[in-house]
């Protein structure tokens, strides 16, 4: 049943493969624009970058979602709470705060809901979140011209170098869209999952563009089937442990990761598999044609 559907990628025509990844595209570009207009960013910053208070509370076992929802019916401040679990065993609660909120009024809001723990307060300033987020940029722009500087001296071949860099801009591209549409925020660890997106998106472009550029005894289309298969294998299982991930974990930071990199993989698997293989089809047609 898989093999068959995967062959309707096989059969598709190239021009249509290119099309509708960069319909998406285009949608996602759309929705970051529209954010940015409303907002005044692309996406929204987390504590992390903007600055803000984050109190912890050891001990604490409740459901976070209605610590928030207290705290949001008793002071009017909207907050994240989260549960964490420390290497010892031990865990408990963070409670976010954005950096225009009175941390008072959450603190004696904590204290009547668990009085018999003593809150911490950590305060992040709009300084140190600023340089986060700078230094975050940096951090993916540098890894984005880094690939690109070795994807162009591996194939040596514009067409393809550029589809490549396409594609991985493109993944992160609709991961931020996706961002906006459900509300994950800016943070150290979604930055941490668009880097990671960058080397995986290469890797799976890599293995489309070797197997089609220096196939030898095969047609365009069993190469191109032959590696899809490869891909869609590696798709599904990484997909698959993410996906768990996401599902059994009781931390909002390793919730965003899970998810920022699912939200790439599925757009990776479009801009590869689809996107990418159009053009390359085409590539070599019209290559192969001319010799």
């Amino acid at each position: 049943m898989i093999k068959e559907k995967l062959k309707i990628l096989v059969e598709m025509e190239p021009k249509k493969m290119i099309i509708y990844p960069l319909i998406v595209f285009g949608i996602a570009l759309i929705i970051i624009l529209a954010n940015y207009i409303t907002t005044g960013s692309i996406v929204k910053e987390g504590i992390e970058l903007q600055g803000g208070s984050v109190i912890t509370l050891q001990g604490v076992t409740a459901d976070p979602d209605t610590i928030a929802e207290k705290i949001r019916e008793e002071t009017g401040i909207n907050v994240n709470v989260e549960r964490f679990t420390s290497v010892t065993g031990g865990g408990g609660i963070r409670v976010y705060i954005p950096a225009e909120e009175n941390v008072d009024k959450v603190r004696e809001a904590l204290k009547q809901l668990f009085p018999n723990v003593e809150p911490q307060t950590t305060v992040i300033g709009p300084t140190f979140g600023r340089m986060v987020k700078e230094q975050g940029i940096k951090a993916i722009t540098y890894a984005f011209i880094g690939m690109a500087i070795v994807v162009f001296l591996f194939f040596r071949v514009p067409v393809p170098s550029l589809t490549v860099v396409f594609s991985a801009f493109s993944d992160m591209v609709i991961a931020i869209a996706l961002m906006d549409i459900f509300g994950i925020e800016l943070s150290q660890a979604t930055i941490a999952a668009l880097l990671m997106l960058i080397g995986y998106s290469v890797d799976s472009n890599i293995l489309l563009t070797t197997r089609l550029l220096k196939r030898k005894e095969f047609t365009v289309e069993e190469a191109y089937y032959s590696s899809l298969k490869t891909g869609f294998t590696m798709s599904t299982t990484t997909l698959g442990a993410l996906a768990s991930l996401w599902l059994f974990s009781t931390a909002q930071v390793i919730d965003d990761i899970a998810s920022v990199l699912i939200f790439g993989l599925l757009a990776d698997f479009m801009n590869t598999w689809i996107l990418n293989a159009g053009v390359l089809r085409l590539y070599i047609t019209k290559r192969e044609g001319k010799k």
